[in-house]
């Protein structure tokens, strides 16, 4: 079977209201960006669905790329023929004999959208049924739980015969919620994270906090491998590198009890809230999942979340570590992340982290710091920004010079 068309059908983005063609467009788009490369096709859109005309184009090629636009809740390989029932028979059989493996049991689904077609949905069940029956007498109808079912469209300017759904990425379009910047470490959470805060509509720019020479050149490469895992779901991704050796080694010089990793993470915190800001981003996305760490208990997570406005997004926050995996695996960034090279969050750990910090003390030492501001100001400043494709390509952006 060479299927002419796919359909792709949009999820609860079409309840949008008068959002719905802001919605519907931005899908458009993300689709045509991971279909680039094939050029023949043409795209038309539907209430609730877009329509691939494929022009010769394989289906099997634009599959998987499809699989990756937010906004999908599914697509079909549709076959195409004339408004005539001999035709709509003839497609129908030419689809349930390309079915591999060959199905006992299957059903028709009919919909009859063109109501000048002279068969309703019910005779259209029976009249194509019968005669896929009559041509695979090996075949049984099942109407209850059919190994196949074959559905039929009857459109207005023609007939779509199918019995492929395939499943889409689902949640919003990418984008249309707004945007947030991702604090990217190198482990097994924070891409996960990155996944599905884009799953929910919202565009990314990542933050990393490296701590150079403390850390090695291959731990902030392999960061760029997991920013590439994500492009694959949103295209070029802004990647900002922040240098964090100073502000690091001067909160360890100055304190080094177990309120430490608090310390530290507020600072991230505080950088990250400066390039969100600089960069039009309206919330902060974390990979924090409650009680794996010390620095992820409740307490700790109210300590050093009250550091900054911005809200904070949390998509891992009541997830087991083990459905964590699961989707690291799901969107190939596991791997990556299991491997093992440092990262400035393993640096200057003290013997018994903090479960339970008080908000109120850990003020009063930031107090004591008053350098503490500039060195967050140098490591801004000293941000470098790359942009990050799935195809490996980098292109580097201007430092912050200019951003005070």
């Amino acid at each position: 079977m060479t299927p002419q068309q796919v359909v792709l059908r949009l999820g609860e983005l079409t309840l949008k209201g008068r959002n719905r063609n802001r919605f519907e467009q931005a899908v458009v788009q993300q689709v045509k960006r991971v279909l680039r490369p094939w050029g023949a096709i043409k795209y038309e859109k539907e209430f609730g669905r877009i329509t691939l005309h494929l022009n010769g184009t394989p289906y099997e090629t634009v599959r998987e790329p499809l699989k990756t636009v937010f906004g999908l809740v599914s697509f079909s390989p549709v076959l195409t023929t004339e408004l005539e029932l001999e035709r709509v028979q003839e497609t129908a059989l030419l689809a349930m004999r390309a079915m591999d493996p060959q199905p006992r049991t299957f059903k028709v689904s009919v919909r009859r959208v063109n109501k000048t077609f002279p068969h309703d949905s019910q005779e259209m069940n029976r009249l194509v049924g019968g005669y896929v029956l009559r041509a695979m007498p090996d075949l049984k109808v099942d109407v209850h739980r059919p190994e196949a079912e074959l559905k039929v469209e009857l459109r207005e300017r023609q007939a779509l015969v199918y019995s492929q759904v395939e499943r889409g990425a689902g949640g919003f379009p990418l984008g249309t919620n707004g945007k947030a910047v991702l604090m990217l470490s190198g482990g097994i959470d924070s891409p996960v994270a990155g996944y599905l805060a884009m799953r929910q509509g919202l565009a990314v720019e990542a933050v990393h906090f490296h701590s150079y020479p403390y850390t090695s050149e291959r731990s902030q490469e392999k960061v760029k491998e997991l920013v590439r895992k994500l492009a694959v779901y949103a295209g070029p991704i802004k990647l900002h590198m922040v240098p964090f050796t100073g502000v690091q080694t001067k909160i360890h010089e100055a304190y080094r009890e177990n309120l430490l990793i608090t310390l530290l993470r507020r600072a991230m915190m505080r950088i990250a809230e400066k390039l969100a800001e600089a960069n039009g981003a309206g919330a902060i996305v974390t990979g924090e999942s409650l009680g794996q760490v010390a620095s992820q208990t409740l307490a700790s997570m109210n300590a050093i979340g009250r550091a900054v406005r911005l809200p904070l997004i949390r998509p891992l926050v009541c997830m087991e570590k083990l459905e964590i995996i699961r989707l690291a695996e799901a969107i190939d960034s596991y791997e990556v992340s299991i491997l093992p090279y440092e990262d400035c969050c393993t640096l200057f750990l003290p013997p018994s982290p903090s479960t339970n910090p008080n908000l109120k003390i850990v003020e009063s030492i930031e107090e004591g710091m008053p350098w503490l501001q500039e060195e967050m100001d140098e490591a801004v400043r000293n941000t470098e920004t790359l942009w990050i494709d799935a195809d490996r390509r980098t292109e580097q952006e201007d430092r912050f010079s200019s951003f005070f």
